[in-house]
C-alpha cells in the first residue's frame, strides 16, 4: 500500500478510529472529512484509504494537514469489501467508526457514542448506533431515519437481529451511525461482499452475537442519497440480496431465526426495494432539474 500525505501520529493509541474507505468520492470527500475534524471529541484518528479513485482525490487530500490524519492509497483497487477491511487493518483505537465517503457525522457523534461505550464497564454493548438525517445531493435533508418506536437505551442482541430479519432491512442503519469495540474483530471476523448489499448489517449481526446494542435516538450521523452512491447503485438487486442474507441467517442456528421471521422478512425485503425505488427516481429527477 502507498501511503501518501501521512502525518506521523505519536505512539498513543487514540480511543476511536475514523475510517473512510473512498472511491471515486472526491465531490464529497472534502465534508466528510471537516464532519470528523470538527468533533467536540478530538481523541481520535482519522484514516482516510483511497482505492485507486480515477479522480483527484490525491490531490484534495494535499489540502488537509491535520496530524490526526492520515491518507494511504492501495497499491490495486481491493473493492468496498477490501477497502473497509483495510480500514480494519489500519485502525488503532479501541473503538471503531467508518465513514462511508458521502456521509456527516454531527459535532457531538464521537462524544456521545464514546460515552455510551465507556460507561459500560461490564462490556455487555458490543456497539452503539444512532438515528440519522437522509440527505439528497445538495445536502437538503429528506427525512429522519431512525430504530422504530424506540427512545434511547439498551436493546437485546436477539431483538434486533429479528427486527432486521421481520423488516426485511438494516434496522441498525449505515455504517457512520454505527460505533464497536475494535477488539470484537478478532471474533466476529472481516467484512464479507459474497451478499454484496447487507456488507454492513451482515457485519452488525455479527457482532451482536458478542454483545447487545445502544440506541441513541438523537440524528448523529447523516447519510447522503445521490446517484453515485453505492447504496443507489446496487438497488436494483437489493431485495434479492437481503432475502439471500436472511436465507443465510436461518441456516445458522446462532441466530435462531424462525420460518415466520424468514417469510416476514422476505415480504418486507420486497416492499422497501419498492419504496426506495420510488425515493431514489424522485431525487434522480430532482437532480436533472
Amino acid at each position: 500500500m502507498l501511503e501518501r500525505n501521512c502525518h506521523m501520529l505519536n505512539n498513543v493509541a487514540p480511543i476511536v478510529s475514523v475510517c473512510i474507505p473512498c472511491y471515486r468520492g472526491a465531490a464529497h470527500l472534502a465534508a466528510a472529512i471537516e464532519s470528523v475534524l470538527a468533533q467536540t471529541l478530538t481523541d481520535f484518528e482519522l484514516i482516510v484509504v483511497d482505492d485507486q479513485s480515477p479522480d483527484d482525490t490525491v490531490e484534495l487530500m494535499s489540502t488537509f494537514n491535520d496530524p490526526r490524519i492520515r491518507f494511504l492509497v492501495n497499491p490495486v483497487n481491493l473493492g468496498p469489501d477490501g477497502n473497509w477491511n483495510r480500514c480494519l487493518e489500519l485502525a488503532r483505537g479501541r473503538y471503531f467508526k467508518l465513514l462511508p465517503q458521502d456521509d456527516l457525522l454531527a459535532p457531538t457523534c464521537l462524544a456521545e457514542q464514546v460515552a455510551v461505550l465507556e460507561s459500560d464497564t461490564a462490556e455487555q454493548v458490543a456497539l452503539v448506533f444512532c438515528a440519522r438525517t437522509i440527505l439528497d445531493a445538495h445536502d437538503r435533508p429528506i427525512m429522519t431515519r431512525g430504530y422504530p418506536q424506540r427512545r434511547s437505551g439498551i436493546l437485546a442482541a436477539r431483538t434486533l437481529i429479528r427486527q432486521c430479519i421481520r423488516r426485511g432491512t438494516n434496522v441498525i442503519g449505515e455504517p457512520g451511525a454505527v460505533m464497536f469495540r475494535r477488539k470484537l474483530v478478532a471474533l466476529a471476523g472481516k467484512f464479507d461482499a459474497s451478499i454484496g448489499y447487507v456488507l454492513d448489517v451482515d457485519y452488525w449481526v455479527r457482532l451482536l452475537l458478542h454483545g447487545d446494542a445502544y440506541y441513541l435516538a438523537k440524528p448523529l450521523a447523516s447519510f447522503r442519497v445521490s446517484g453515485g452512491s453505492w447504496s443507489v447503485r446496487i438497488g436494483a438487486r437489493q431485495s434479492i440480496e437481503y432475502q439471500r442474507f436472511i436465507q443465510r441467517l436461518m441456516t445458522d442456528s446462532r441466530f435462531s431465526a424462525t420460518a415466520v421471521d424468514v417469510f416476514a422478512g422476505k415480504v418486507m425485503s420486497k416492499v422497501n426495494a419498492l419504496l426506495r425505488a420510488v425515493l431514489y427516481r424522485f431525487l434522480a429527477m430532482d437532480v436533472r432539474r
